[in-house]
């Protein structure tokens, strides 16, 4: 689709590039491909891609709402990468991933529904609570299970609840997402780690795949800045399920949960400061 301009100093009526495949520049293009690589092995990773790739599509001009979506939209690529190559360690966990899945595709296509029609202010307000309650989730787990006399119930209603919870954030926004529902993992199923890291990243990327149809539907979508994005999605998510092989499984685990907390006192600074400065 094209829109017409009329030029102020002719008068006549000219064609311009919608705003949904409006070109970015060369250097643009190589950013966000190199941006896409680095999120996609943070992703298969830590489950900490949108923290990479959603800062990028800010620094080439996007705005929040259209790089929210347009990410939403690359990520696709990451899922059927990190999936392809995790298929070692999703072997056996059929029932799992179903199960998981069906809630995660309700919720994550709840989140992108609420993105479309609701303001973030409130999300905004309870994300670095929950990315940082679920990252000392995550470095405590030991623990935690310890005091609670052995793994819970993965069936549970509560644990699932939580589950659709995390796949409504995903649709909404997602940054960190994967962190969260590791971190759920990790307290219900007794499985190494890199398992487990296999079935979160096909499960939110399920809720991912639903909250991007919607997106290319109804959203901002600039698939000029989606297309180099999604290319390093596809590398970096190819790379990171080889890492997560070779890394042993507890440093993964408090790795993982030290960027969780990180990123948390970075959001809660930078969403409780603004809160709380001159209006």
């Amino acid at each position: 689709m094209r829109r017409v301009v009329h030029s102020p100093t002719s008068g006549l009526a000219t064609t311009a590039p919608s705003p949904r495949i409006a070109l970015v520049g060369g250097a643009e293009v190589g950013f966000l491909l190199v941006a896409g690589v680095l999120a996609g092995i943070a992703g298969s990773v830590a489950g900490l891609a949108s923290l990479v790739s959603y800062p990028a599509l800010l620094a080439v001009g996007l705005p929040p709402l259209t790089a929210n979506v347009t990410n939403t939209v690359a990520l696709v690529s990451y899922t059927v990468s990190a999936a392809s190559f995790s298929r070692q360690e999703l072997a056996g966990q059929a029932g799992r991933l179903r199960r998981l899945a069906m809630v995660t595709v309700a919720g994550g296509a709840t989140g992108a529904a609420l993105l479309l029609s609701t303001p973030a202010e409130v999300f905004e307000l309870l994300v670095p609570v929950l990315i940082g309650a679920a990252s000392l989730v995550l470095l405590l787990q030991p623990g935690i299970t310890r005091l609670a006399g052995g793994m819970l119930d993965e069936r549970s209603p509560a644990l699932l609840a939580g589950v659709f919870g995390i796949g409504v954030y995903g649709g909404y926004f997602g940054a960190a997402a994967g962190v969260v529902l590791l971190a759920l993992l990790t307290v219900s199923v007794a499985e190494p780690l890199a398992r487990l890291v296999a079935v979160r990243n096909v499960a939110l990327g399920l809720a991912n795949l639903v909250a991007a149809a919607g997106f290319v539907l109804f959203g901002p979508v600039r698939w000029a800045a989606a297309a180099p994005l999604a290319a390093g999605f596809l590398v970096g998510g190819g790379i990171g399920p080889g890492l997560v092989r070779r890394l042993p499984g507890d440093r993964l685990r408090v790795g993982i949960a030290l960027l969780g907390l990180g990123l948390a006192v970075k959001l809660g600074f930078d969403t409780f400061g603004q809160a709380g400065g001159p209006g």
